[in-house]
């Protein structure tokens, strides 16, 4: 990754936080510590960011409602070849004339890619994915009431009243922080809240993981595995966790990434 990219990186993270350690900053820009320390003491001496011990600061506080986990400019371009040949099996699995609910993500955002010459009604709480259906294709998209949250690009409520209960889809498509024998975990309450509404509005619940995410965890659980009628993965899945899906009864969809790579070509 070249230095410029590195800079973006580092002050797109201090625009949705106010601090950003090393450790994060080695992951999100797959650099060494040192290359890091570098760009920070760089972007210090330019006046973009404060550098402090361990990491940086960022000049002005965030304002406005955040959630937990990581922005969705970050996340949307972590294993892309993965996410959309999910994605693209996702849509797949879809019929023209349905109504689907798609959660927002970054997996379930490369669903629009495969959804534009399609004829769906689109429930979505997703800025990114409502723009996109409704720039380049003629599916029908119907977004709830709430706040919206920048980091995630979401439209969020705690309240009963968002519009979300006079929807009723056929299948609901999600992702999710982490999956795991309790069940489907996210990583914020607010997050929880509203997806369990979204979940009681569809008659099949479809998740969309790439193969990592079987070994991510959080301390939140959004619904049994039981409640799953389908998950799609990449096949990067191992042995053990297809053998966790079979045994909860629930159906699972291998997607191959070379496979989405080529037809795309």
């Amino acid at each position: 990754m070249h230095e410029a990219e590195r800079h973006m990186i580092i002050l797109s993270v201090l625009q949705e936080r106010p601090l950003a350690t090393i450790h994060d900053l080695v992951g999100l820009t797959q650099s060494s510590e040192a290359t890091v320390r570098r760009d920070i003491s760089a972007l210090d001496a330019q006046k973009k960011l404060r550098k402090r011990r361990g990491g940086a600061e960022a000049l002005a506080p965030v304002t406005g409602p955040r959630l937990a986990g990581q922005p969705f400019s970050l996340n949307r371009n972590v294993n892309v070849g993965k996410k959309r040949a999910i994605a693209q099996a996702a849509v797949e699995l879809c019929h023209d004339g349905e109504a689907i609910i798609i959660n927002g993500g970054t997996t379930t955002f490369q669903m629009v890619h495969y959804l534009t010459p399609r004829s769906l009604q689109v429930f979505t709480n997703s800025f990114p994915i409502a723009d996109h259906l409704l720039s380049h294709s003629q599916n029908t998209v119907i977004v709830p009431g709430g706040t919206v949250y920048r980091e995630q690009n979401i439209i969020l409520s705690p309240f009963e009243n968002d519009g979300s209960k006079h929807f009723v889809a056929q299948k609901m498509f999600m992702g999710a922080q982490g999956v795991g024998r309790r069940g489907v975990m996210e990583a914020d309450n607010l997050v929880v809240q509203a997806e369990e509404k979204l979940i009681n509005q569809a008659d099949e619940l479809i998740l969309l993981v790439d193969s990592s995410k079987f070994d991510a965890r959080s301390s939140l659980v959004l619904c049994p595995l039981s409640r799953v009628s389908t998950i799609v993965t990449d096949d990067g899945i191992t042995a053990e966790h297809r053998a966790m899906v079979q045994e909860a009864g629930i159906r699972l969809v291998v997607a191959e990434a070379a496979a989405e790579k080529a037809r795309a070509g």
